[in-house]
């Protein structure tokens, strides 16, 4: 069960939002899912009972340490994993597959066939998929190499891209296919940190145009504050729902302020439970938090 920690309410802005948001029903619903696999030795549980909900341009972050489920979680979203308990629905629609309408882009960017340009990379799922024929097909490849500032590269080959250039296309690759939620696993982790910082500023620019819905996995409490609208965080392994907040507030802007410090210690306060209490009204300043009992 999810409340809202008393003594913490939205602005009557983020309310009206939130009031107009809910008179639709959400996109994506995540009710009571377990997640589980096999080694050798015994099943072990990734996750246990885990719901929640994103409403369509949410950026909708799953933050947590390493083992917490997230990336698993993420997984079962895709269609990769079916749940051992609890269901997840896609407009309605119960996800038992993967399908065209979620599109992951992974941690790992040597995904790009060597062999095909940039925009050979783009067009081929949609021709695959069926989705378009070539001639539109290569339209909105061009269109969205455009957005990610690439298209003077569109006849390149992977390997002469650098580790930031190879995110785009795999950005603007998942765009393309215009689907319904756009999954990110970890997208920026194995970038430096100026490429990691101008991918998150990039991301943000183009959510703000295109206002895509986005489920993105991290485990870097900055990287959530930044990237996310809503948070929601996950306990250690097996992940459960710690808390979910709202972190709308924040962008590339307030990191080193103060209040962005204060929040991420918060967080962090949060997702490990140092003081080994609930947090109280004194020690946080979210606007609505949501804590999970």
């Amino acid at each position: 069960m999810n409340a809202v920690l008393q003594g913490h309410t939205a602005s009557d802005s983020l309310i009206a939002d939130k009031v107009n948001q809910r008179t639709a029903e959400p996109l994506l619903q995540v009710q009571g899912v377990s997640l589980e696999y096999r080694t050798p030795e015994r099943v072990v549980r990734a996750t246990h009972q885990v719901s929640f909900e994103i409403d369509p341009a949410d950026r909708f972050v799953l933050l947590g340490p390493s083992g917490c489920g997230k990336s698993t979680l993420l997984k079962a979203v895709a269609g990769f994993i079916q749940p051992s308990e609890g269901q997840i629905r896609l407009a309605g629609v119960q996800i038992k597959e993967p399908g065209p309408d979620r599109i992951v882009v992974f941690q790992e960017f040597d995904q790009l066939p060597p062999w095909k340009t940039v925009i050979q990379n783009v067009i081929f799922p949609l021709v695959a998929s069926r989705t378009l024929k070539r001639r539109e097909a290569e339209e909105r490849a061009r269109y969205y190499l455009d957005k990610v500032g690439l298209s003077a590269f569109a006849d390149a080959y992977p390997h002469t891209l650098s580790g930031g250039m190879k995110a785009r296309v795999a950005i603007a690759r998942a765009l393309a296919m215009q689907p319904k939620i756009l999954l990110m696993d970890e997208p920026f982790a194995a970038l430096d940190a100026l490429t990691r910082r101008k991918m998150q500023e990039e991301l943000l620019a183009l959510w703000d145009e295109v206002r895509f819905t986005l489920l993105f996995v991290t485990h870097s409490i900055e990287e959530a504050l930044v990237v996310g609208n809503r948070i929601l965080l996950l306990s250690p392994h097996p992940g459960r729902v710690r808390a979910e907040i709202n972190s709308h507030q924040y962008d590339l802007n307030s990191l080193g302020g103060v209040g962005f410090q204060t929040a991420a210690q918060r967080i962090h306060r949060l997702l490990f439970d140092e003081a080994g209490t609930e947090p109280t009204d004194r020690e946080l300043s979210f606007q609505d938090v949501r804590i999970a009992y």
